[in-house]
């Protein structure tokens, strides 16, 4: 089932009296407990392309429909609530705040999201995620004492937490050596599959296509045919 579509999109950047258009038309669904990577040389559109399905950035023309509501026709308010309870995002790097623990980014998520639970069940939850990406040993640690590995398991629990409907996972293994990069992309795949959740996934690395269930190739702003 596609819970996430995206028709006739395009982006387009004007400098002066240049206009450069970076999507030219893409047309694309995610479906329910897949992961979808997007692949192509640097200046593809993959980034814009994740960006704009996110509601990071808008689209010049065409439509993104997310489980079942345009979200073309949403102001900025309803796109921002979507975005913190709907998705869960995922970057090169970790960004954690440095002055928290684990267990702390995880609630702090919690409140972003404005999570419903009683404080003793947002704790409960935070320590099943923690035990899911295998990090319940270290909630009390500080990023500080935490290895590029780790950071970016916590990354995926605090993205996970709120129990979002679709992951947008950007570079996620960019900054990691091989070994733990196939680990980060194992669980991220074991997690779309376990929670049933829609992964958006781009990267340059085709070791980590493997993963994917789909694959998805991008050239010049186009997806190209397979």
């Amino acid at each position: 089932m596609s819970i996430f579509t995206i028709d006739g999109v395009r982006k387009s950047f004007t400098n002066g009296e240049i206009t450069e258009e970076i999507l030219k038309g893409i047309d694309l669904s995610l479906k329910e407990g897949e992961v979808t990577a997007l692949v192509g040389a640097s200046g593809s559109g993959k980034s814009t392309l994740l960006t704009i399905a996110a509601g990071l950035q808008p689209a010049t023309d065409g439509q993104i429909s997310f489980d079942g509501e345009k979200m073309n026709a949403m102001n900025q308010e309803e796109i921002r609530k979507i975005r913190a309870s709907k998705f869960g995002f995922v970057f090169q790097f970790a960004h954690l705040v440095p002055f928290l623990t684990v267990e702390e980014q995880l609630m702090l998520m919690l409140d972003v999201a404005e999570s419903k639970l009683p404080k003793r069940a947002q704790r409960k939850e935070v320590e099943r995620i923690l035990n899911l990406v295998g990090m319940d040993h270290r909630k009390n640690a500080y990023p500080s004492s935490l290895s590029g590995g780790e950071k970016q398991r916590v990354a995926i629990a605090r993205a996970l937490i709120h129990q979002p409907k679709v992951l947008f996972a950007d570079e996620p293994t960019a900054s990691l050596d091989s070994k733990r990069s196939n680990d980060i992309m194992s669980l991220i795949r074991e997690l779309t599959k376990t929670l049933g959740i829609t992964t958006l996934l781009v990267t340059h690395d085709e070791e980590m296509l493997v993963y994917a269930d789909r694959v998805i190739k991008m050239s010049d702003g186009l997806i190209l045919p397979n």
